[in-house]
Formats: structure tokens, sequence, C-alpha cells
């Protein structure tokens, strides 16, 4: 499974463009999406990020598993829209977010994470004048997109231990122990963090 944060090597063009622009494209798309009005555009913007999947190099396979985490979030807010404002902004929302769940997944299968570091620290810069400390902010970065894989390890180790005790797919079951572990894995990060003098 390809989680967020998995860098896949490759020599396409989407590969070699630098991470500063593929971080602008990300967020002109963010801005963009809020024009998209009808299912048709949406399905237009689906299908032109998948044409980019493709062109770097990713099979369609890869694109699909990383929304199959977001399928009962997509559910939920889909069926809001269905009873609030119809099937067909419900399809434009829905739609939407996947379309930019799949950018932002394909910029970090295609880019070394700690090129998107160096480019968000670059772009930190100018807040020094209010006391921001870009380097933090990368490492900030860092530290979220590394979470990512840890707690979806943690989720499937918990599940596996449930299905080898025989227990059913209860919900308190399941997410009591995520918890802790979370908390846990979180404790003994933050203790690295200290002993290596990032103690603020």
């Amino acid at each position: 499974m390809n989680l967020l944060g998995l860098y896949q090597p490759g020599s396409s063009l989407v590969h070699r463009m630098p991470a500063l622009a593929k971080l602008g494209l990300l967020v002109l798309a963010g801005a963009g999406a809020v024009f998209l009005d009808d299912p048709w555009q949406v399905g237009l913007a689906v299908l032109a990020v998948l044409v980019v999947y493709v062109a770097a190099g990713l099979s369609l396979l890869t694109a699909l598993r990383q929304v199959r985490p977001l399928l009962w979030v997509a559910a939920l807010v889909g069926g809001f829209h269905v009873v609030v404002t119809g099937w067909e902004r419900a399809v434009v929302v829905v739609g939407a977010l996947g379309a930019l769940v799949l950018l932002a997944s394909l910029v970090t299968l295609t880019t070394r994470t700690t090129d998107l570091v160096d480019a968000v620290v670059r772009l930190c810069g100018p807040l020094r004048v209010f006391r921001v400390r870009p380097e933090r902010v990368g490492l900030l970065l860092a530290l979220g997109i590394r979470a990512v894989p840890v707690v979806v390890s943690l989720a499937e180790g918990i599940r596996d231990a449930q299905r080898a005790r025989g227990l059913g797919a209860s919900p308190r079951a399941f997410a009591v122990p995520l918890v802790v572990a979370s908390l846990r894995h979180a404790d003994a990060l933050g203790e690295a963090l200290v002993a290596r003098g990032v103690d603020d």
C-alpha cells in the first residue's frame, strides 16, 4: 500500500519538477476547486489528475489506494449534501475533495520528503521577521508526513491482533488501543526531540 510520504522514484517530467512548483500548482488547484459547479467539470478534473498519474509512471491502482482511506469521509459528506443540497452538489463536493487528495498524494509520491521540507522552509523564510523559525516549520511538516504511515501501521497491527484473538469489529475495541498506541508513539517521539535539543 502506498502511504503518504512514500516517495516512488522515477524520471518522469512530474518527478523532475521542482518541489516549489508542485506546491504552487497544488495551491492553485485548491483555489480553483471552489469554482467547480457541475458534475461534468469534476469528472474532467478527476480524469486530468489520473492522466497526470499515468504520465508520472504511476498506476491507476496506486491512485485508487490514495483515496481508499477517505471513502467513509466521502460517504458522510456525500450523504449530507444529498439530503441538504441534492445529488449534483454531493457529486461536486466529493469529486473535488477526491481530486485534491489525489493531487496532494501525487506530490508526495513524486517528490522526496526532504525536497518538500526544503521548499516549505524557503517559503517561510520571510516570516523570520515575525520570529517564526522556518526550520521548525519544516520539522513540523516532516513529522506530520511521517505520522500518517506510522498511524496506519499501528492501526493495521491492532486489527491483525484483533483478528488473531477472534474479536469482532468493535469500534471501541479498535479505537482505544489505537489512541493509546498513538500517544505512546508521540511520547517517545517527544522524548527523542528533547534529547536532541528540540524542547520548546
